[in-house]
Protein backbone atom coordinates (compact mmCIF):
# COMPACT_ATOMS: atom_id res chain seq x y z
CA UNK A 1 0.00 0.00 0.00
CA UNK A 2 2.84 2.37 0.83
CA UNK A 3 4.41 1.84 -2.60
CA UNK A 4 1.07 2.37 -4.32
CA UNK A 5 0.63 5.70 -2.57
CA UNK A 6 4.19 6.83 -3.28
CA UNK A 7 3.91 6.07 -6.99
CA UNK A 8 0.64 8.00 -7.37
CA UNK A 9 1.19 10.97 -5.06
CA UNK A 10 0.50 13.69 -7.63
CA UNK A 11 -2.62 12.00 -8.99
CA UNK A 12 -3.95 11.35 -5.49
CA UNK A 13 -3.35 14.94 -4.41
CA UNK A 14 -5.01 16.36 -7.52
CA UNK A 15 -8.17 14.27 -7.16
CA UNK A 16 -8.21 14.66 -3.38
CA UNK A 17 -8.08 18.46 -3.61
CA UNK A 18 -10.81 18.46 -6.25
CA UNK A 19 -13.06 16.26 -4.12
CA UNK A 20 -12.51 18.32 -0.96
CA UNK A 21 -13.03 21.61 -2.80
CA UNK A 22 -16.51 20.47 -3.86
CA UNK A 23 -17.50 19.71 -0.25
CA UNK A 24 -16.02 22.97 1.08
CA UNK A 25 -17.70 25.01 -1.68
CA UNK A 26 -14.81 27.40 -2.17
CA UNK A 27 -14.20 28.12 1.52
CA UNK A 28 -10.57 27.04 1.10
CA UNK A 29 -8.37 27.80 -1.89
CA UNK A 30 -6.85 24.91 -3.82
CA UNK A 31 -3.28 25.95 -3.00
CA UNK A 32 -4.02 25.76 0.73
CA UNK A 33 -5.73 22.39 0.40
CA UNK A 34 -2.88 20.99 -1.67
CA UNK A 35 -0.31 22.08 0.90
CA UNK A 36 -2.31 20.54 3.77
CA UNK A 37 -2.99 17.28 1.93
CA UNK A 38 0.64 16.82 0.83
CA UNK A 39 1.74 17.21 4.42
CA UNK A 40 -0.94 14.80 5.56
CA UNK A 41 -0.03 12.21 2.92
CA UNK A 42 3.69 12.48 3.75
CA UNK A 43 2.89 11.83 7.41
CA UNK A 44 0.49 9.01 6.52
CA UNK A 45 2.93 7.03 4.36
CA UNK A 46 5.03 5.61 7.24
CA UNK A 47 1.89 4.07 8.82
CA UNK A 48 -0.09 3.33 5.65
CA UNK A 49 0.33 -0.44 6.10
CA UNK A 50 -1.22 -0.38 9.58
CA UNK A 51 -4.91 -1.00 10.27
CA UNK A 52 -5.37 1.82 12.80
CA UNK A 53 -7.19 -0.39 15.29
CA UNK A 54 -5.04 1.00 18.08
CA UNK A 55 -4.18 4.64 17.42
CA UNK A 56 -2.55 4.89 20.86
CA UNK A 57 0.62 3.38 19.42
CA UNK A 58 3.71 5.61 19.21
CA UNK A 59 3.85 5.20 15.43
CA UNK A 60 0.60 7.15 15.08
CA UNK A 61 1.66 10.08 17.28
CA UNK A 62 2.78 12.31 14.41
CA UNK A 63 -0.29 11.78 12.22
CA UNK A 64 -2.60 12.31 15.21
CA UNK A 65 -0.84 15.54 16.15
CA UNK A 66 -1.14 16.77 12.57
CA UNK A 67 -4.85 15.97 12.43
CA UNK A 68 -5.44 17.59 15.81
CA UNK A 69 -3.86 20.82 14.58
CA UNK A 70 -5.89 20.54 11.36
CA UNK A 71 -9.14 20.04 13.32
CA UNK A 72 -8.48 22.97 15.65
CA UNK A 73 -7.72 25.22 12.70
CA UNK A 74 -10.93 24.16 10.95
CA UNK A 75 -12.97 24.66 14.13
CA UNK A 76 -11.68 28.22 14.58
CA UNK A 77 -12.38 29.00 10.92
CA UNK A 78 -16.02 27.97 11.34
CA UNK A 79 -16.02 24.75 9.31
CA UNK A 80 -18.56 22.07 10.26
CA UNK A 81 -17.56 18.67 11.70
CA UNK A 82 -18.64 16.96 8.45
CA UNK A 83 -16.58 19.33 6.30
CA UNK A 84 -13.56 18.70 8.51
CA UNK A 85 -13.78 14.90 8.69
CA UNK A 86 -14.73 14.51 5.01
CA UNK A 87 -11.29 15.83 4.05
CA UNK A 88 -9.85 12.63 5.53
CA UNK A 89 -12.55 10.23 4.35
CA UNK A 90 -12.32 11.53 0.77
CA UNK A 91 -8.89 9.93 0.37
CA UNK A 92 -10.37 6.46 0.85
CA UNK A 93 -12.70 6.75 -2.14
CA UNK A 94 -9.89 8.09 -4.35
CA UNK A 95 -7.57 5.19 -3.45
CA UNK A 96 -10.37 2.68 -4.11
CA UNK A 97 -10.99 4.22 -7.54
CA UNK A 98 -7.27 4.05 -8.26
CA UNK A 99 -7.21 0.27 -7.68
CA UNK A 100 -10.66 -0.74 -8.91
CA UNK A 101 -9.22 -2.61 -11.89
CA UNK A 102 -6.81 -4.62 -9.74
CA UNK A 103 -7.67 -8.24 -8.92
CA UNK A 104 -4.82 -9.10 -6.58
CA UNK A 105 -6.30 -10.63 -3.35
CA UNK A 106 -3.35 -9.36 -1.30
CA UNK A 107 -3.90 -5.82 -2.55
CA UNK A 108 -7.57 -6.12 -1.63
CA UNK A 109 -6.64 -7.11 1.94
CA UNK A 110 -4.25 -4.15 2.12
CA UNK A 111 -7.03 -1.85 0.92
CA UNK A 112 -9.30 -3.10 3.68
CA UNK A 113 -6.63 -2.40 6.30
CA UNK A 114 -6.02 1.03 4.78
CA UNK A 115 -9.76 1.72 4.82
CA UNK A 116 -9.92 0.82 8.53
CA UNK A 117 -6.97 3.12 9.19
CA UNK A 118 -8.61 6.07 7.44
CA UNK A 119 -11.87 5.42 9.28
CA UNK A 120 -10.00 5.57 12.59
CA UNK A 121 -8.17 8.74 11.58
CA UNK A 122 -11.41 10.33 10.40
CA UNK A 123 -13.06 9.58 13.75
CA UNK A 124 -10.03 11.00 15.54
CA UNK A 125 -10.40 14.16 13.46
CA UNK A 126 -14.07 14.41 14.41
CA UNK A 127 -13.34 13.90 18.12
CA UNK A 128 -10.55 16.50 18.22
CA UNK A 129 -12.79 18.92 16.32
CA UNK A 130 -15.51 18.46 18.97
CA UNK A 131 -13.03 19.12 21.79
CA UNK A 132 -11.71 22.20 20.00
CA UNK A 133 -15.23 23.56 19.57
CA UNK A 134 -15.94 23.05 23.27
CA UNK A 135 -12.76 24.96 24.15
CA UNK A 136 -13.70 27.79 21.78
CA UNK A 137 -17.20 28.01 23.27
CA UNK A 138 -15.71 28.08 26.77
CA UNK A 139 -13.29 30.84 25.77
CA UNK A 140 -16.09 32.86 24.19
CA UNK A 141 -18.26 32.41 27.29
CA UNK A 142 -15.44 33.69 29.50
CA UNK A 143 -14.84 36.65 27.20
CA UNK A 144 -18.56 37.45 27.16
CA UNK A 145 -18.61 37.23 30.94
CA UNK A 146 -15.76 39.74 31.08
CA UNK A 147 -17.61 42.11 28.74
CA UNK A 148 -20.86 41.92 30.70
CA UNK A 149 -19.15 42.73 34.00
CA UNK A 150 -17.55 46.16 33.55
CA UNK A 151 -16.07 48.21 36.39
CA UNK A 152 -16.87 51.89 35.82
CA UNK A 153 -15.21 54.88 37.47
CA UNK A 154 -18.06 57.26 38.38
CA UNK A 155 -16.04 59.79 40.34
CA UNK A 156 -12.62 60.18 41.82
CA UNK A 157 -12.47 57.41 44.40
CA UNK A 158 -15.86 55.92 43.43
CA UNK A 159 -16.24 52.75 41.31
CA UNK A 160 -19.40 51.03 40.13
CA UNK A 161 -20.17 47.53 38.84
CA UNK A 162 -23.50 47.52 36.95
CA UNK A 163 -24.80 43.96 36.76
CA UNK A 164 -27.29 42.72 34.17
CA UNK A 165 -28.87 39.28 33.90
CA UNK A 166 -28.24 36.29 36.14
CA UNK A 167 -25.66 36.23 38.91
CA UNK A 168 -24.08 32.84 39.58
CA UNK A 169 -20.90 31.56 41.21
CA UNK A 170 -18.74 31.89 38.10
CA UNK A 171 -19.89 35.41 37.37
CA UNK A 172 -19.56 36.47 41.00
CA UNK A 173 -15.94 35.33 40.94
CA UNK A 174 -15.30 37.50 37.87
CA UNK A 175 -17.07 40.46 39.52
CA UNK A 176 -14.98 40.06 42.65
CA UNK A 177 -11.69 39.76 40.77
CA UNK A 178 -12.33 42.72 38.48
CA UNK A 179 -13.58 44.91 41.31
CA UNK A 180 -10.60 44.13 43.55
CA UNK A 181 -8.17 44.75 40.69
CA UNK A 182 -9.83 48.10 39.95
CA UNK A 183 -9.72 49.08 43.64
CA UNK A 184 -5.99 48.42 43.73
CA UNK A 185 -5.32 50.23 40.44
CA UNK A 186 -7.36 53.34 41.26
CA UNK A 187 -6.98 53.47 45.02
CA UNK A 188 -10.74 53.99 45.32
CA UNK A 189 -12.42 53.77 48.71
CA UNK A 190 -16.01 53.43 47.53
CA UNK A 191 -17.56 50.71 45.37
CA UNK A 192 -21.14 50.47 44.18
CA UNK A 193 -22.65 47.18 43.03
CA UNK A 194 -25.74 48.05 41.02
CA UNK A 195 -28.26 45.21 40.56
CA UNK A 196 -30.91 47.17 38.67
CA UNK A 197 -30.51 44.78 35.73
CA UNK A 198 -30.41 41.57 37.79
CA UNK A 199 -33.50 39.52 36.94
CA UNK A 200 -34.06 37.97 40.35
CA UNK A 201 -32.47 37.81 43.77
CA UNK A 202 -32.59 34.62 45.80
CA UNK A 203 -30.58 33.30 48.74
CA UNK A 204 -27.70 32.19 46.50
CA UNK A 205 -27.49 35.53 44.69
CA UNK A 206 -27.56 37.36 48.03
CA UNK A 207 -24.70 35.21 49.31
CA UNK A 208 -22.68 36.01 46.19
CA UNK A 209 -23.26 39.73 46.73
CA UNK A 210 -22.25 39.51 50.38
CA UNK A 211 -19.01 37.74 49.50
CA UNK A 212 -18.14 40.47 47.02
CA UNK A 213 -18.87 43.17 49.59
CA UNK A 214 -16.70 41.44 52.20
CA UNK A 215 -13.86 41.09 49.68
CA UNK A 216 -14.08 44.82 48.85
CA UNK A 217 -14.05 45.69 52.56
CA UNK A 218 -10.91 43.66 53.05
CA UNK A 219 -9.34 45.94 50.45
CA UNK A 220 -10.37 48.95 52.52
CA UNK A 221 -13.34 50.03 50.39
CA UNK A 222 -16.89 50.72 51.52
CA UNK A 223 -19.36 48.87 49.33
CA UNK A 224 -22.93 49.93 48.57
CA UNK A 225 -25.58 47.81 46.85
CA UNK A 226 -27.95 49.79 44.66
CA UNK A 227 -30.84 49.10 42.30
CA UNK A 228 -33.03 47.26 44.79
CA UNK A 229 -36.45 47.58 43.21
CA UNK A 230 -39.70 47.12 45.19
CA UNK A 231 -40.27 43.58 43.85
CA UNK A 232 -36.73 42.53 44.77
CA UNK A 233 -37.06 44.17 48.19
CA UNK A 234 -40.20 42.13 48.84
CA UNK A 235 -38.43 38.93 47.77
CA UNK A 236 -35.49 39.66 50.06
CA UNK A 237 -37.83 40.22 53.02
CA UNK A 238 -39.82 37.07 52.22
CA UNK A 239 -36.65 34.98 52.07
CA UNK A 240 -35.40 36.43 55.33
CA UNK A 241 -32.13 37.58 53.76
CA UNK A 242 -30.13 39.92 56.00
CA UNK A 243 -27.61 42.36 54.52
CA UNK A 244 -26.46 43.37 57.99
CA UNK A 245 -24.65 46.71 58.07
CA UNK A 246 -24.23 46.87 54.27
CA UNK A 247 -25.54 50.12 52.83
CA UNK A 248 -28.31 49.63 50.26
CA UNK A 249 -29.91 52.19 47.96
CA UNK A 250 -32.83 52.05 45.57
CA UNK A 251 -30.92 53.52 42.62
CA UNK A 252 -27.41 54.06 41.33
CA UNK A 253 -27.91 57.83 41.63
CA UNK A 254 -28.72 57.49 45.34
CA UNK A 255 -25.68 55.27 45.86
CA UNK A 256 -23.43 57.78 44.09
CA UNK A 257 -24.84 60.65 46.16
CA UNK A 258 -24.16 58.62 49.31
CA UNK A 259 -20.58 57.89 48.26
CA UNK A 260 -19.91 61.55 47.44
CA UNK A 261 -21.23 62.64 50.81
CA UNK A 262 -18.84 60.21 52.47
CA UNK A 263 -16.11 61.94 50.49
CA UNK A 264 -17.28 65.29 51.84
CA UNK A 265 -18.92 66.39 48.59
CA UNK A 266 -22.49 67.68 48.56
CA UNK A 267 -24.53 67.59 45.39
CA UNK A 268 -26.87 70.57 45.13
CA UNK A 269 -29.24 71.64 42.40
CA UNK A 270 -28.19 74.82 40.62
CA UNK A 271 -30.76 77.62 40.93
CA UNK A 272 -32.42 78.43 37.62
CA UNK A 273 -31.51 81.80 36.15
CA UNK A 274 -34.42 84.06 35.50
CA UNK A 275 -34.38 86.58 32.70
CA UNK A 276 -36.44 89.81 32.78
Amino acid sequence: MTELLRENVDRLIEEWVTSAAVVLRGRSVRAELESEFREFLATLLPVADGDGRNLSGAEYAEIKALLEEFSRSRARQGFTPSETASSVFALKRIVFELTEQEEDPELFRELMRFSTLLDALGLWTFETYARAREEIIQEQSEQLLELTTPVVKLWEGVLAVPLVGTLDSARTQVVMEKLLEALVETGSEHAIIDITGVLAVDTQVAQHLLKTVVAARLMGAECTISGIRPQIAQTIVALGIEFGDITTKSSLADALRHALRREGIDVVRRAERRTV
